[in-house]
């Protein structure tokens, strides 16, 4: 099959012709239509993940169709189409699988990062971490809901239900949550790179109250702020932008440094979390809600062999939404 191939982090995706995927007993074998592409691709790429699976095929926004199944798969049938997220495999045995928190799995692995993911033709995948999707819906648009979407609305969940709530990056997954907001009634705030009109424009048009640079502070307190963005100075805006007992979640894998800030934007019972992968609950809840608003994904399409090219205009928000592989 052909596969997009990092041979080592900081070096381009090479096109390769590779082996197709071993399908163990407890796996599907999925042809690919689309891989949505992630930021956390990109810090696989920079090397700022440690110790990814080489060579690796990234990409953990999988939309596919099962074509082969091992001995011990029952749930899903040949031809199920089919999303494959960013947790690929729970032991369900370890202190944190038997708390309920597969999540944070001692011995998780990640599809794209210690697991072969979606940059290519076909992918092995757990069947316990293959979610069914729509027939009907065009697979570049549902790619983005397996992360951007999944990870996405666990940190919406997780800054509880605020009223007014501010959104720090609005790229794919912010785009995706403004919409599950708008839906539910909250009062959006959005914040961007300093100047960028363009996305705050798009962020209004989701339904944003108000949409401004990201040192800048809204126009009144907020109730929880979700950082999308992998910045770590966004951390004392975002505690500044919120009001006593407010919430700020960070959504990211990575983040740049946390510059140090004093005691008092935090004080006044104010929370600093930070979001881990999902759950299985996750991705079965969101997949559910995400027709009933419905969520429209806005979606820039490169070929697979455009990888390279996909990965650095999202390194430079040269798009709005999100960007997806289309591989058939």
């Amino acid at each position: 099959m052909r596969a997009m191939v990092l041979s080592q982090p900081g070096q381009p995706l090479e096109l390769r012709e590779v082996p197709r995927p071993a399908r163990g007993e407890g796996e599907v074998l999925v042809q690919i239509e689309a891989c949505g592409v992630c930021r956390t691709d990109l810090h696989v790429l920079d090397g700022e993940l440690p110790d990814p699976k080489l060579p690796l095929v990234l990409g953990h926004q999988i939309v596919g169709h099962v074509i082969a199944r091992g001995a011990q798969v029952r749930d899903l049938a040949i031809g199920a189409r089919v999303g494959i997220p960013w947790l690929g495999w729970t032991d369900e045995t370890c202190a944190q699988c038997r708390a309920g928190r597969e999540n944070l799995c001692e011995h998780a692995r990640f599809t794209g990062y210690t697991r072969d993911g979606g940059y290519a033709e076909l992918a092995a995948a757990n069947a316990r971490f293959a979610f069914p999707l729509p027939a009907d819906a065009p697979a570049t648009q549902l790619a983005p809901l397996l992360c951007a979407g999944l990870i996405g609305h666990r940190a919406y969940r997780l800054a509880g239900p605020a009223p007014k709530l501010g959104l720090y990056g609005f790229g794919a997954a912010a785009h995706i949550l403004a919409q599950v907001a708008h839906f539910e009634g909250r009062e959006l705030f959005a914040f961007t790179k300093p100047g960028d009109a363009k996305t705050q424009e798009f962020a209004r048009e989701l339904g944003c109250t108000w949409a401004g640079d990201s040192d800048q502070l809204p126009p009144e307190p907020l109730d929880a702020a979700i950082i999308f963005a992998s910045v770590g100075a966004l951390v004392p805006a975002a505690l500044r932008a919120v009001g006593p007992g407010g919430t700020v979640v960070c959504a990211g894998i990575h983040m740049s440094d946390i510059p140090s800030f004093p005691y008092s934007i935090l004080w006044e019972e104010r929370v600093l979390r930070s979001v881990a992968n999902l759950t299985r609950e996750d991705a079965r809840e969101f997949l559910a809600l995400a027709p009933r608003v419905p969520v429209r994904t806005q979606v820039t399409v490169f070929a697979l062999e455009q990888a390279n090219d996909a990965l650095e205009a999202l390194r430079h928000g040269a798009f709005e939404g999100a960007a997806v592989l289309q591989v058939r």
